[in-house]
């Protein structure tokens, strides 16, 4: 049985967040095996991403280098106070909000990115037709997921959200991450994975 955790104080979090490997991206490798997955999962050429959760705004930061123009959207001030510092001079702008409910325009992106976000949010379904409300036709949604912990997990198991997603858009499919140590910073044995969904 999976379990919600209590809620965090990302706030209280954002000075410390960025020393996770996976979170700051600060070793060469870690950032090396994260740009090239997200290389994979989003369009060529420049369009408008939107990054739920951001942040510190690492993941926005890949995605700026690469020529997109990026929303992220967060509900933690001084994580988007961190976020605008990494993206200054981008094309980038940050928001304060809700991941569940973000203060964007429904069509207005062909990416909508969450990293280890939707895990936390009640009513995962609800909270999927929302986003993909927000794609432009042929869009993409882009989450990274997972279930941590063994004695007591918790998170979203895959099939779990490759079924929640499946009747909201033409494609979806799933790609393990787990075994991938260089995007960790070191060995996992939980469940980790990447679902795209195309509309």
């Amino acid at each position: 049985m999976m379990q919600l955790l209590e809620p965090l104080d990302w706030d209280a979090m954002a000075g410390k967040f960025d020393d996770d490997p996976d979170h700051g991206l600060r070793d060469p490798e870690v950032r090396a095996a994260w740009a090239e997955r997200l290389a994979g999962w989003l369009p060529e050429g420049c369009c408008d991403v939107v990054d739920l959760g951001c942040g510190t705004g690492s993941m926005s930061l890949l995605a700026a280098e690469r020529g997109h123009r990026v929303t992220g959207v967060d509900s933690a001030p001084r994580m988007l106070e961190l976020a605008r510092r990494k993206l200054v001079g981008r094309d980038a702008e940050f928001l304060l909000g809700d991941a569940a409910e973000p203060p964007v325009a429904a069509g207005a992106y062909d990416v909508v990115f969450a990293r280890h976000v939707l895990w936390m949010l009640p009513d995962v379904g609800a909270v999927l037709a929302r986003w993909v409300s927000l794609l432009r036709p042929g869009g993409r949604l882009v989450l990274v997921e997972g279930v941590w912990g063994e004695v007591s997990p918790a998170g979203i198991p895959a099939a779990r959200l490759v079924d929640a997603l499946a009747p909201l858009v033409a494609d979806v499919r799933r790609e393990p991450l787990s075994a991938d140590a260089r995007l960790w910073g070191r060995e996992v044995a939980d469940e980790r994975y990447a679902v795209v969904g195309v509309t």
